[in-house]
């Protein structure tokens, strides 16, 4: 037993440890604020279970870097019996944000009434793609629910670095440059594929200047949906003397229908690696763009440097 002096028995006793000084001090968690508005993904193209479980993976991912966070799906394609849409979900977490007010006012506590934006709602894209932030935008407005809408979540080195890893897993890349070890199959060239047009693939070409930095290969960007562009851009690698190509989806998953991407691949003459899909980087840049819009953390996280 131990006195307030010290042991009695002689036998040491656990401290709390100080808080390290100095600007390598270890940083106070980051909890959602109470009563902050919920992060609502809008999620695009037409919704099914493997959807469901990407979307839910990356609201799970920025859950766990937010402890407190309400983040809730919304499908801009949703039938709101298997599927919620965007729109009826911003219009429950609206209901309920009044619900707890009044309750809280019929228990007689001195509350305040909500102001501000119900939801920040971020598009579940890599990149602009015109048509279906109209989409979303659309949906924002139908549900009469003050929200804020965030930017996609690209470009970004952690997209770059998320590329990087499904081309490796594909066997297309090395995992690591700075390990000696070979792969028969490296790509010599890489074709980024995304959707939304010129706008896409110029934001595209952002994120594959990084992508070709890590690789020290080059990279360029390509429309998967405009006849030709894909063709072009695997001829032009191989006329610089690219031999063997390989095309990465520069897409989150859900918002093209994944044949696009096996005939894009046989259009070049080269495999392909698999979507983004539900990447830690995509939950992190989700929540990124939420708390940006709420002013309560860095704008975006820090990208992991290139290996």
């Amino acid at each position: 037993m131990s006195s307030p002096t010290g042991p009695a028995s002689g036998l040491p006793v656990r401290m709390p440890r100080p808080r390290q000084p100095g600007r390598h001090r270890r940083p106070e968690p980051l909890v959602a604020p109470e009563g902050a508005p919920a992060l609502v993904l809008a999620v695009p193209g037409t919704p099914s279970s493997a959807t469901r479980g990407l979307a839910e993976e990356v609201v799970s991912i920025a859950r766990s870097e937010l402890p407190g966070l309400d983040a809730r799906i919304g499908y801009l394609d949703g039938d709101d019996a298997e599927f919620s849409s965007l729109q009826s979900v911003l219009a429950h977490a609206a209901q309920e944000r009044t619900a707890r007010y009044e309750q809280a006012r019929a228990a007689g506590m001195d509350v305040k009434e909500p102001d501000g934006p119900v939801a920040v709602v971020v598009p579940l894209l890599a990149g602009p793609d015109s048509a279906l932030l109209r989409q979303v935008r659309q949906a924002v407005m139908d549900s009469r629910v003050a929200a804020e809408l965030t930017d996609v979540l690209g470009p970004h080195p952690l997209l770059a670095e998320a590329l990087h890893v499904r081309l490796s897993e594909a066997g297309l890349a090395r995992a690591d440059r700075a390990r000696l070890f070979t792969v028969a199959t490296a790509a010599d060239g890489i074709i980024l594929a995304s959707v939304g047009g010129d706008e896409a693939v110029q934001a595209a070409g952002i994120t594959g200047m990084l992508l070709a930095a890590r690789l020290a290969v080059p990279v360029m960007a390509a429309a998967l949906d405009q006849e030709g562009s894909i063709a072009s851009v695997a001829e032009q690698l191989r006329s610089s003397g690219s031999q063997q190509l390989a095309l990465a989806p520069y897409l989150i998953g859900p918002e093209i229908d994944a044949s696009l991407i096996e005939e894009a691949a046989k259009e070049a003459g080269c495999p392909a690696s698999e979507a983004l899909g539900p990447y830690p980087a995509i939950g992190k840049l989700a929540l990124a763009k939420y708390t940006t819009a709420l002013g309560i953390a860095p704008q975006q996280p820090q990208g992991a440097p290139a290996r």
